[in-house]
């Protein structure tokens, strides 16, 4: 839903901006740490307030995965350290959180410590931060407090039609999303006791994944372990052919590596060419493996699919890259 007051919100004074609307003043694109910052925060809590909103939930949350690219160096932790009380495994898309903490979280993402999100009180407010310290607020009110509040802070206001960063389904891809409800694990379980299926790849963060080896005594504890809203790609079992699979490497570029040990617990890897040494030697010592592209149509599982909340009701925003087994599925849905 589009909020119909959008603002960007800068230290950035339009005065100091060409005809193109790129900024040409001195003011620097990081963080100062100090009270341009708390201005920030001042400014999306006085934006809150106006929009009577105290509470809020992170959707698509994301941290780097191959590449850090924000301008300040990554922290352990993401920026994420001492915000959820279990850890940063309650940044998950709808965690709920307290205005204060969604302040800790934009603050975080000012300071480019790698997690990123939207934070949104749906139908009321939204905020993200883009790129170079820009920030965007949405409300369901025009917010006339706020924004004379924000220009005291000495900050920049300025009213737009929408968020670069708003949150946007593919419009190309027409094939429906594909919950991971009980027909989809009915499905899963054939797969696996016929050799189809046998490991299930759990993206519960853009950017963080977890690998689990599915049996028919393991599917069950697999599925109470997800993450909520996780994305999950279903692969073939992996290979205990270990020398085909080291055979397979190839000269260069990237590949990722997945890999079961001894224990049972698969990990992977993606790696580039200088160090696919380090991975030839994990997956020397592996029960079983596989290489899998990640060049775009490579590699395409089985199925996928996007878990459901406990009510059965699929909330979850971001979706999965359709594979033909998705598509047959969507054909057999009654159509609405």
């Amino acid at each position: 839903m589009q909020l119909p007051y959008v603002y960007r919100v800068t230290k950035y004074d339009p005065a100091n901006r060409d005809e193109h609307g790129h900024y040409t003043g001195s003011e620097d694109t990081v963080s100062d740490h100090g009270e341009v910052e708390a201005s920030y925060l001042q400014a999306v809590a006085a934006f809150a307030g106006d929009s009577g909103v105290d509470h809020l939930a992170v959707r698509e949350p994301q941290v780097p995965s191959l590449a850090h690219f924000g301008v300040e160096p990554p922290v352990d932790g993401f920026g994420l350290d001492g915000l959820f009380p279990g850890g940063p495994t309650g940044f998950r898309d709808g965690a709920e959180v307290p205005l204060e903490i969604g302040l800790q979280l934009v603050r975080a993402m000012l300071r480019d410590n790698g997690a990123w999100c939207r934070l949104e009180a749906e139908g009321a407010f939204a905020v993200h931060v883009g790129w170079d310290q820009y920030l965007y607020i949405s409300s369901s009110r025009p917010c006339e407090e706020a924004l004379a509040h924000t220009r005291e802070l000495g900050l920049f206001p300025e009213r737009l039609d929408a968020s670069p960063y708003a949150f946007e389904a593919e419009e190309e891809e027409q094939v429906i999303q594909r919950p991971g409800d009980d027909d989809f694990w009915a499905d899963l379980h054939r797969a696996v006791v016929t050799g189809q299926a046998g490991i299930l790849e759990e993206t519960y963060l853009e950017g963080a994944s977890r690998w689990h080896h599915l049996t028919s005594d393991t599917i069950d504890p697999v599925r109470a372990g997800l993450a909520p809203r996780a994305r999950l790609a279903v692969w073939p079992p992996l290979s205990t052919d270990i020398d085909a699979i080291l055979r397979a490497l190839p000269a260069d570029g990237l590949v990722e590596g997945v890999w079961q040990n001894d224990d049972g617990n698969i990990r992977s890897a993606i790696a580039e060419e200088d160090e696919f040494p380090e991975l030839a030697a994990r997956i020397s010592r592996a029960h079983s493996a596989a290489l899998l592209s990640v060049y775009a149509g490579e590699s395409v599982p089985l199925c996928t699919a996007v878990m459901p909340d406990n009510d059965g009701v699929l909330r979850a925003r971001w979706r999965t890259e359709p594979t033909p087994s998705d598509r047959d599925w969507a054909l057999r849905q009654p159509q609405g």
